[in-house]
């Protein structure tokens, strides 16, 4: 949806993500990497702007599969700030997101779509929406979580008439087990939605149905669902047995224990973990009183809670996450990078453009320090955040 870069940009010198050999050079033209190989003896690019990789680790850009909100825009009441949040991603290594509404109305839904269609709004900067992460209304009223349960609604396959990614939508979550929803769920894949199951109450055989109809994923798992009971596995048992399905988890240390976090990440593995923030407008902004999807959200200590002290998505950064999966799991940046980059760019469908840094692909990239603090981001070959100052830049 964004432009691409304005010139060509050479990165020389960074180590390559995941590859145990020594720095490469990364050459992008327009929106595209068109080279990754070892660095050149000399300059000889051209016009190439240069930058000076050393001691940074180049990254696929991270893909962010939920977020409700930043830098106080709250998407579900205002569709049309999408292009707002997605300016303020950069910072925390963000090339591209799934912008998520809250249980919306159909009404909602359709402004959703149409800003999306639009497009950006002239000389737009910043990260790159997939389409629409549609969060209910198809959901539980036992696990409703933050969503407010008047807004909820039963499976219904002519409210999703049209939905694709095409039209704006991408990803909807609804809870499998509801009268009707696997009808929707066979209806959604066919059209190539990606469709996760949360805010559920799904016995593990009600999880398995929905996996056989086409869900491939799980929203913020343990949360908004029932437990991981010894003689009833639910959806989190099913979830994690199934090597179908991508799990999704909140690494911020307040929806999961941080040991929960390691647990899991051992069982699914490499190719099967994506972290998301489920981050609210007050991401990035002072704590207080803000708002998820019109119900007033209240942010202290790093929390965000609703008036009766339920959790309501978080505050947290998607590199601040990176940084938590890395401490609470124990492993290196090559470990915990699929799960913002390879994983999210799979589940959606998108592997073959995104999530990788190899010739052809977008050239999404996010340059990090070695203990994954961002250092640049690159959208679609156009810097969008450069905590260097410019300093590296020739």
């Amino acid at each position: 949806m964004t432009s691409g870069g304005d010139g060509a940009l050479v990165i020389d010198g960074a180590a390559l993500a995941g590859s145990a050999g020594g720095p490469v050079s990364i050459r992008i033209e327009g929106d595209r990497i068109v080279v990754v190989g070892p660095p050149a003896a000399d300059r000889a690019h051209g016009a190439a702007r240069h930058f000076d990789g050393g001691g940074l680790i180049a990254a696929p850009g991270f893909i962010e599969l939920q977020i409700n909100g930043a830098a106080g825009h709250d998407l579900t009441t205002e569709p049309e700030a999408v292009w707002g949040v997605g300016s303020a991603l950069g910072r925390y290594g963000v090339t591209a997101f799934v912008p998520t509404l809250v249980s919306p109305g159909w009404a909602i839904v359709d402004r959703a779509m149409a800003a999306f269609l639009a497009g950006p709004p002239p000389d737009y900067n910043g990260a790159t929406p997939l389409g629409w992460h549609v969060e209910g209304p198809f959901l539980s009223e036992k696990r409703a979580g933050a969503h407010d349960p008047a807004a909820l609604r039963p499976p219904d396959l002519g409210a999703v008439e049209g939905w694709s990614p095409a039209a704006g939508i991408r990803t909807v979550t609804l809870a499998p087990e509801l009268p009707g929803a696997i009808d929707v769920v066979r209806a959604l894949v066919a059209r190539g939605v990606t469709v996760s199951a949360g805010h559920s109450a799904a016995t593990y055989a009600e999880a398995r149905a929905g996996f056989d109809a086409g869900i491939r994923s799980v929203t913020h798992l343990f949360n908004a669902m029932g437990p991981l009971d010894h003689r009833e596995p639910g959806l989190a048992g099913a979830a994690i047995e199934d090597p179908r399905v991508t799990i999704g988890l909140i690494p911020d240390g307040l929806h999961l224990h941080p040991a929960l976090v390691s647990i899991v990440r051992r069982a699914v593995g490499i190719d099967r973990l994506a972290i998301v923030t489920d981050a609210i407008a007050a991401l990035g902004m002072d704590p207080g009183a803000h708002q998820l999807a019109g119900r007033a959200v209240r942010v202290h200590d790093g929390a965000a809670r609703l008036e009766d002290g339920t959790l309501a998505g978080s505050v947290l950064s998607l590199d601040a996450g990176l940084r938590n999966l890395a401490a609470f799991a124990g492993i290196d940046a090559a470990e915990a990078l699929p799960a913002v980059t390879s994983v999210p760019a799979c589940l959606l469908g998108l592997g073959n453009e995104r999530g990788s840094l190899r010739t052809g692909s977008i050239a999404d990239l996010t340059l990090l320090t070695p203990d994954l603090g961002v250092a640049v981001t690159i959208t679609r070959g156009r810097i969008v955040h450069d905590a260097t100052e410019g300093a590296r830049w020739a």
